[in-house]
């Protein structure tokens, strides 16, 4: 067997992608997240395997939870594998243990007053200088974590993931999203976010705190990389399933495809063969890397090279993948342990067909990327901004676009998904 791999650069790959659908250039097997995956399968660019993935790749079915089939699905069809991955979502703050220590810091507290109490400690300790929430354009923004999004890329709609109503709001206008961005804008004003947040494409290796979509192990490679001893993780959200967190690997079949069967049977092989999840991974052995036993009598990779191309949290099962010898034991079973008790989100499986409103999404979305930059990090004020950015995107359709979510989330459940 012999594969024909192609990997578009990661500032390309969407412009690469449109070009490969509109074009209808050929091809097999694709790579999509939840940016193109609902767009793609619209447009009748994606193979429905609902049936053929049980019947031609039955191991694969089994060994993928419910969850992730139901997350994937798009008015009950399946076009496309999900990856088993950190599938669910889960938010750790990582703090600096020795930051943490000096200060006497209550990490537990993750209420934005406790958080408030935490950095004004430390900036008072170490000065006009230090910033405790160094922060960039494209960093997590915790505002927004209790919304399960209606479309990527347009933060201010979405439904509040404990509303068994599932009612679709604008989310500007919501106490809990105005009170953290006025937050995150005293921040900013204060001297505890970085000036310069807005216009930081990259961050410092080395943070006194962050937040990311993680488990508690990698806090060890976050520390390493930032040159310190220790941060310590502290959950503060999650584990959920949502349809968005399913949807953010997910490799589908071309509906043009000469070999719809074959590629069901190779993305089955990636997932639960061992060995070519590791050649996937890393590269072929003895060119790439070599297996090592560890003290503690694990197998581990070690890497002899790093020019290895793939990314592998776009290929498959991280379960069956030889952790590397830089990662403590455990590691994946952490992210297994999250996904085993991650809730449904009330929107999962529920995909929005923006058919109806797709020239009213791309100007809001346009709208929101003027100003997202400056609202998320603190450097505009919400009390000033949002009013204004609120009526330009109601000029823009955003009434609209609720209206019509709401319309489309109230038949899915009344047609019993």
């Amino acid at each position: 067997m012999r594969l024909d791999i192609r990997q578009a650069s990661w500032s390309g790959s969407q412009q690469r992608f449109n070009a490969m659908i509109n074009t209808g250039e050929y091809w097999d097997i694709l790579f999509s997240d939840a940016n193109n995956y609902p767009t793609f399968a619209s447009l009748g660019a994606y193979a429905d395997i609902t049936e053929l993935v049980k019947t031609v790749s039955p191991e694969l079915y089994r060994i993928t939870p419910e969850n992730l089939w139901e997350g994937a699905s798009i008015d009950g069809k399946v076009y496309g594998v999900p990856t088993l991955k950190d599938s669910s979502t889960t938010m750790y703050a990582y703090w600096d243990a020795a930051v943490v220590d000096k200060y006497k810091l209550n990490i537990e507290d993750y209420s934005w007053q406790g958080m408030d109490a935490n950095f004004r400690k430390i900036k008072a300790g170490e000065g006009a200088r230090n910033y405790p929430y160094i922060t960039g354009k494209s960093d997590v923004s915790q505002v927004w974590q209790h919304y399960d999004s209606i479309t990527s890329l347009l933060e201010p709609i979405g439904v509040r993931q404990d509303d068994k109503s599932h009612r679709v709001v604008c989310t500007l206008e919501q106490s809990d999203v105005i009170e953290g961005l006025r937050y995150m804008h005293q921040w900013y004003e204060d001297g505890i976010i970085n000036p310069d947040a807005n216009m930081q494409d990259t961050t410092p290796t080395y943070r006194p705190y962050f937040i990311a979509q993680a488990w508690p192990a990698v806090a060890a490679s976050y520390a390493t990389t930032a040159g310190i001893d220790k941060y310590l993780p502290v959950r503060i959200y999650g584990p959920v399933y949502s349809t968005n967190s399913v949807q953010g690997s997910i490799n589908c079949i071309s509906v043009n495809s000469k070999y719809k069967e074959e590629s069901l049977k190779l993305l089955q092989l990636v997932n639960t063969d061992p060995v070519f999840r590791d050649m996937m991974a890393y590269g072929i052995e003895g060119e790439f890397f070599h297996y090592v036993t560890m003290p503690d009598g694990r197998k581990a990779v070690h890497r002899d090279r790093t020019d290895w191309p793939l990314v592998n949290y776009q290929e498959g099962n991280f379960f069956i993948e030889t952790p590397e010898d830089t990662v403590p034991a455990g590691y994946w079973d952490e992210v297994r342990a999250q996904n085993d008790a991650a809730v449904p989100s009330p929107l999962l499986g529920w995909t929005l067909d923006i058919t109806p409103v797709e020239n009213e999404i791309i100007n809001c979305k346009n709208t929101w990327a003027k100003y997202s930059t400056d609202i998320k990090l603190g450097a505009s004020d919400p009390d000033v901004m949002l009013p204004q950015v609120i009526a330009e995107l109601k000029s823009n359709g955003m009434d609209k676009i609720i209206a019509e979510t709401q319309k489309q989330i109230d038949e899915f459940f009344a047609a019993g998904y």
